[in-house]
């Protein structure tokens, strides 16, 4: 039998944690370490070693674990891990999916690995994705948290229950097989249990991570059992163990984050084909969003969602802002690129689709040497000849016209 909830439930938010800009610019005589788990997956590796070199501070430890799925960005972040005695990536991998228990189940492994690194001393788990991004700097961060180390920071849904659970599913019973979420038929939530969730973003302490993780009580064996059958389990079960365990009045309703919610243009059941169930993803933060970071009347120090690939702009304002203007002559910062296909992954990792467009690229370039050379031994170019005029310019002249050349 469950315990009933604990009285502090009642109030979710910690009053006495307030927002003083100029009070974190003070570092603290005694700052807490940071265990930043890192969570990536797909092909945007620059994204990542950007995000990377944002957070990374020698004080810190990272831990990254890159999807089962995603060899290429493994290869890659393993490279990077190589180089820093505080960096390293989970000798184990799974292949996660949007509201999957294979997603709690990870961070539950991630934690444990942490506790078990003996020669680790880390005080907070923060957990961030590559559409992350700091908004303040590492020792503004460092500063809030060591003021506040005691507290756990993770954001409630602000509704009532009743309607957040069936928003959820949680009456609902669900099982992950063939990375797919599928939903079985109907269940009852746990009596004695006040159920509550909200984002699967937080920063929690190293004191409560250690009874999630070590505690044999009932309360945290009886939730690991409820959400290895939820769907979305990331983003209730920390909350419900927390609110209903002896460590609830630690809890800030704050993660410390500013997501770019808009209902109407993320909330399109995108996911179904993944999970029998309609949810929601936040949009991409873009230059005129910029403001907004620093308008936040709550403690913030990250934004979610930035991706390169739709603007990489607004990353480019917050570097300038955090970090000062980059170095003259800074590549790349006007354009970006992802490797869409890396020998060591096999033809066996394109699709079909793919296969057709390389393969016809493939085509047209031997077809289009092979006119350029006919007729011209030793012209050894592909698109034409260059030859000189009177000012010293070259001038490109087409290759001959071949008779029964292939139609391009």
């Amino acid at each position: 039998m469950l315990r009933p909830a604990l009285p502090c439930l009642s109030g979710k938010a910690n009053a006495n944690v307030v927002w003083d800009e100029d009070a974190v610019e003070t570092f603290p005589p005694r700052p807490v370490r940071i265990a930043f788990v890192l969570v990536v997956h797909g092909r945007a590796s620059r994204q990542f070693q950007r995000l990377f070199k944002a957070i990374y501070h020698v004080s810190h430890f990272y831990y990254i674990h890159v999807d089962q799925r995603s060899n290429y960005l493994h290869r890659q972040v393993r490279t990077l891990a190589s180089q820093y005695p505080n960096v390293r990536v989970t000798p184990w991998r799974m292949a996660t999916i949007w509201g999957g228990a294979s997603l709690l189940t990870m961070y539950l492994r991630a934690m444990a690995d942490l506790l078990a690194m003996r020669d680790w001393s880390w005080d907070f788990f923060i957990n961030l994705s590559a559409a992350d991004y700091p908004i303040r700097t590492n020792n503004q961060l460092v500063a809030f948290l060591s003021k506040y180390r005691d507290m756990n920071f993770i954001k409630s849904h602000g509704r009532d229950n009743a309607r957040f659970i069936r928003k959820q599913g949680l009456d609902r019973l669900f099982f992950e097989c063939d990375t797919h979420m599928w939903r079985l038929g109907d269940r009852k939530i746990p009596e004695g249990i006040s159920v509550d969730g909200g984002s699967d973003w937080f920063l929690l302490n190293r004191v409560f991570v250690e009874y999630v993780i070590n505690s044999q009580d009932d309360l945290v064996s009886s939730m690991k059992r409820f959400y290895a059958y939820t769907l979305l389990p990331a983003e209730s079960f920390f909350h419900t163990v927390l609110e209903n365990s002896a460590h609830c009045e630690s809890m800030v309703d704050n993660n410390l984050r500013i997501t770019n919610w808009n209902r109407k243009l993320g909330c399109k059941c995108q996911y179904k084909h993944i999970v029998d169930w309609c949810g929601c993803s936040p949009n991409d933060f873009k230059p005129a969003d910029f403001h907004r970071f620093q308008q936040t009347a709550r403690p913030t120090f990250f934004g979610r969602k930035f991706e390169a690939s739709v603007n990489q702009e607004i990353v480019n304002q917050l570097d300038s802002f955090l970090f000062g203007p980059p170095p003259p002559g800074a590549p790349a910062l006007h354009s970006y690129w992802e490797s869409v296909y890396d020998e060591p992954d096999g033809v066996a990792s394109l699709s079909d689709p793919q296969l057709t467009l390389y393969h016809a690229f493939s085509r047209l370039g031997l077809a289009r040497a092979a006119a350029s050379l006919q007729g011209v031994p030793h012209d050894h170019s592909c698109r034409g000849r260059a030859s000189s005029t009177s000012e010293g310019q070259g001038v490109l002249h087409p290759p001959p016209k071949v008779e029964n050349s292939p139609e391009l």
